[in-house]
């Protein structure tokens, strides 16, 4: 008997559902697939996938591939529709059953369904809800509809009533014949429809993608720095490697877990510190958990214009401010040199995601969905839920109860007094006129 691990956002070994359920069979094979979809331009006229996240993500594959070796499981990995290959995959080998991460959102669910269809009732399809910290069998809430629309509320309810689930743990190594040598070859950038990026010595993100490099980030920002212990004091910051954890990109693509990360802040606590910095690492994993709750509850309407509110407002678009916007070329330093480093390097802090969306959706009343589609197409750490739950949040059409606008100007003076940050990437530029 022949399983199939369909790897998609779960690229990792350790704490793996499906990889482990799937085990339990004769066979095991892992299959992941770099779905023309995801390389195509999609309703806005952005790519959904860029260069900085694609060459991330060839990173985290390769890894996983060389991982799953050590346990004599093959990776085939494919360019080209999931539909076409994952079936013919799957009768070539006899596959009993296919298991993979539980997905809701629009694309995700066009490429499962399709395959579904192609593979037919000979094989059966087993789905794991298993990006979770709270899983969603655990949470206060036995509907989804029941999920508030305030943060707060939903925080303070799951950490009273829910319990993190420990994480699975994989050892079996298989039987050496269980490696079938495949032929299939990871993807340049090139083959992707796709250009090198340049490194940028600037960049606060120089992080290369996958599992194994998760977990040295967490052995440097845990246990060598300690700068978890901080982590509430510097998360604002703009400039260098460590004001943050910098673990949303290895999470998006399920290089590691929201449970692991948990749990190693846990160990950290105990072994090391416990205060309100260590606190907040985790308070930012149910931020991530709530907008992924808040998709499931709400579906196609985290992508429309009114988004979760049904909220009127007389949105433009003005190409021109698009291309100034996306340039970082408007009459604001900070939002620019925000801009800027997302176009140099993928990657832009929390502090300046908040920023620039709420100067395209507020200031500039801009269709707010061009903002989240620009920041699909361009951030490393892109994920579906957390990126259009925030820009629906930061554009008044979301769960942010308060309908706040940045004052960009004063956010500049904040957190980059002395303009650091500003001159960091705006060197010759309209900072210095």
């Amino acid at each position: 008997m022949t399983n199939l691990v369909w790897f998609r956002n779960d690229l990792r070994v350790q704490d793996n559902s499906s990889l482990l359920k799937a085990s339990k069979g004769e066979k095991v094979m892992g299959v992941y697939c770099f779905d023309t979809l995801y390389f195509e331009k999609g309703d806005f006229g952005f790519k959904k996938t860029e260069r900085f996240r694609a060459k991330f993500l060839i990173e985290s594959v390769r890894e996983l591939r060389e991982n799953l070796k050590k346990f004599n499981i093959p990776l085939f990995v494919y360019v080209g529709k999931s539909a076409e290959h994952i079936p013919k995959l799957a009768k070539e080998h006899q596959v009993h059953k296919i298991y993979l991460q539980k997905e809701w959102t629009r694309d995700e669910v066009f490429i499962s369904d399709s395959v579904k269809r192609e593979v037919g009732e000979a094989v059966q399809f087993e789905e794991t809800y298993d990006q979770f910290l709270f899983h969603p069998e655990d949470i206060p809430y036995r509907e989804f509809e029941n999920i508030p629309k305030v943060f707060t509320e939903f925080r303070k309810k799951c950490e009273k009533f829910s319990m993190v689930r420990p994480e699975v743990s994989f050892e079996k190594i298989f039987p050496i014949t269980n490696y079938v040598e495949n032929h299939t070859k990871l993807p340049s950038l090139t083959d992707l429809g796709l250009s090198e990026p340049t490194p940028d010595s600037r960049s606060a993100f120089p992080f290369q993608g996958g599992e194994t490099q998760a977990l040295r980030r967490i052995a440097h920002y845990f246990w060598e720095t300690k700068k978890l212990a901080y982590y509430k004091k510097t998360r604002n910051g703009l400039v260098g490697t460590d004001y943050s954890s910098k673990l949303s990109a290895w999470l998006a693509n399920g290089s590691i877990s929201a449970r692991s990360i948990y749990w190693q802040v846990k160990k950290f606590e105990k072994e090391v510190k416990k205060n309100e910095d260590t606190y907040w690492l985790v308070f930012e994993l149910i931020w991530r958990d709530f907008f992924k709750y808040v998709s499931l509850k709400h579906g196609p309407k985290i992508f429309r214009l009114k988004g979760i509110l049904d909220k009127q407002y007389d949105w433009q678009l003005d190409q021109s401010k698009l291309d100034q916007w996306i340039e970082g070329n408007i009459p604001d330093a900070f939002v620019n040199a925000n801009m800027k480093e997302l176009e140099k390097t993928g990657w832009m802090s929390n502090r300046g995601r908040q920023n620039v969306a709420s100067y395209w959706a507020k200031e500039l009343e801009q269709d707010w969905r061009f903002g989240a589609a620009y920041f699909e197409s361009m951030l490393i750490d892109y994920d579906v839920h957390s990126n259009w739950g925030n820009w629906m949040y930061n554009s008044g059409v979301g769960n942010d109860p308060r309908d706040r606008k940045f004052n960009t100007k004063l956010q500049a003076e904040r957190y980059d007094p002395n303009g650091k940050f500003q001159k960091h990437w705006l060197q010759g530029s309209l900072f210095d006129q």
